[in-house]
């Protein structure tokens, strides 16, 4: 199904993002979590794209899997990075084969990393708009965005994030998942603009609990942020004890669910890294299931 169909419902969204595996131990882990979550009956779940569409096989390949042997609705990730504009296309005509109906649209990241210049694909697209405006052109796909709670790392200002995010709208984006959230006010404060700039689509926030210190402090730093203060008094005293960090990362993550969901989201995009107990976890423990 569509997803913007599903969200239309008005029920609260659960979802969850997966990636596509290196090697075959890798796969067995992907697959035996894809199976452990299946059973929350999630709204849908994603599963990303490669930096340089370096996974691009597997993506379709995993996405048409789901879609064909599971009842979850799968989406699959498609960035402008390393690709022509006739092969994006080929790469919608291959997703639409195998039964993948949902593409979030993301301008991705530079091949040199986070933070470095973004240089267009000769021949390709430069704007996450303009692939927006590409996938929109075929009936058979809904079309979601990436938007950002602190605005995008290269965004000079929430001004110039606002004008990014509006464009992506005005091409035709019908829902949109943000990076991970790290305060709830970030997330509030990101739907508070968007709603004043006219842009009016679901905004589904991104959750990504802390179960390892030092892992989840390069994912903030690759995202340009800084870890909230209010969290690092609370983790940072158990660094020496891995258990502990995780179960107060755990804690952390479903306060701010809990958090999220008060405050009026319409539901909660899990980013499981091919696991799915902490999410199992923190989702069996938000107080709407309680």
């Amino acid at each position: 199904m569509s997803i913007a169909a599903l969200l239309a419902q008005g029920e609260r969204s659960f979802s969850f993002e997966f990636f596509p595996p290196k090697d075959a131990a890798g796969e067995e882990v992907l697959w035996r979590s894809i199976s452990e979550l299946e059973a929350l009956q999630p709204t849908f779940v994603s599963v990303t794209y490669g930096a340089g569409g370096s996974t691009r096989d597997r993506t379709i390949e995993i996405t048409g899997r789901i879609a064909k042997e599971t009842s979850m609705t799968p989406m699959a990730h498609l960035t402008c990075v390393g690709h022509t504009v006739s092969e994006l296309e080929e790469i919608l005509d291959a997703l639409a084969a195998a039964g993948v109906e949902n593409v979030l649209a993301l301008r991705g990241d530079p091949v040199g990393g986070p933070g470095t210049p973004w240089t267009a694909t000769d021949g390709g697209l430069n704007y996450a708009c303009e692939l927006v405006e590409l996938v929109r052109r075929r009936d058979q796909f809904a079309v979601g965005v990436a938007v950002f709670p602190e605005g995008h790392r290269d965004a000079p200002d929430h001004d110039h994030d606002v004008r990014v995010m509006r464009a992506k709208y005005d091409a035709g984006a019908e829902f949109a998942i943000t990076e991970m959230v790290l305060r709830s006010s970030d997330y509030f404060g990101l739907v508070e603009r968007a709603r004043a700039a006219g842009v009016t689509i679901p905004i589904i926030p991104g959750i990504m609990p802390i179960l390892n210190l030092s892992s989840m402090r390069k994912m903030v730093e690759l995202s340009g942020r800084e870890m909230p203060d209010e969290v690092l008094r609370r983790i940072e005293p158990l660094a020496d004890d891995p258990d502990a960090v995780r179960t107060e990362g755990i804690r952390i993550a479903t306060e701010l669910c809990d958090d999220l969901l008060a405050g009026g989201a319409p539901g909660l995009h899990f980013y499981t890294l091919n696991r799915s107990k902490a999410t199992r976890e923190i989702y069996q423990s938000l107080a709407c299931h309680a």
